[in-house]
């Protein structure tokens, strides 16, 4: 798809899942802190847009039957880690599920800034990450998983999603 306009895409990013002791710290997520302001340097130098997908719950969310409440609209936990945050004419899409497209303004927003594919960069490989590149793929977008820049919270199930999104739906792992 030579041409074809691209966006990055920071998932999950936030307090919440980064900071020791926070409610859904992922063990090891430090390692992919690098890796995606590599992606977001590689961004700002060829002028493509950087969308942050960001979890973003009510205080009585039903997410939180399944995970402990986390990313509470308007506390710390939901905000992007300082050494990532956004800039200038960064996007912040914020979501209250797992894909960044359900229920939000991402299709919408890839759509009118005419992208065709996006990369993939954060958290949770096997949750947030999966759900929104199958969404992409559902919705016509090439894809492309950083696989440097992604993590879960264990690696037995990091490496079956990025299998899973691999063989299944032809999802590029880069």
């Amino acid at each position: 798809m030579a041409g074809v306009k691209k966006a990055l895409l920071i998932i999950d990013l936030l307090n919440d899942f980064v900071n020791e002791g926070a409610p859904l710290n992922v063990p090891g997520i430090g390692k992919i802190v690098d890796p995606i302001k590599e992606q977001i340097e590689k961004a700002r130098k060829e002028v493509y847009p950087i969308i942050y997908i960001c979890d973003c719950h009510e205080e009585d969310d039903s997410e939180f039957r399944i995970f402990p409440p986390h990313a509470k609209k308007g506390t710390p936990g939901a905000n992007v880690v300082q050494e990532l945050r956004p800039e200038g004419t960064d996007i912040l899409v914020r979501k209250k599920s797992f894909s960044g497209f359900y229920d939000t303004v991402l299709d919408e927003t890839l759509k009118k800034l005419s992208v065709g594919k996006i990369m993939i960069t954060g958290t949770v490989t096997n949750i947030s990450v999966q759900y929104t590149a199958v969404d992409a793929i559902m919705r016509g977008y090439e894809v492309d998983i950083i696989e440097e820049a992604v993590i879960g919270f264990d690696e037995r199930d990091h490496r079956h999603a990025l299998e899973h999104m691999k063989s299944l739906f032809g999802i590029n792992i880069v």
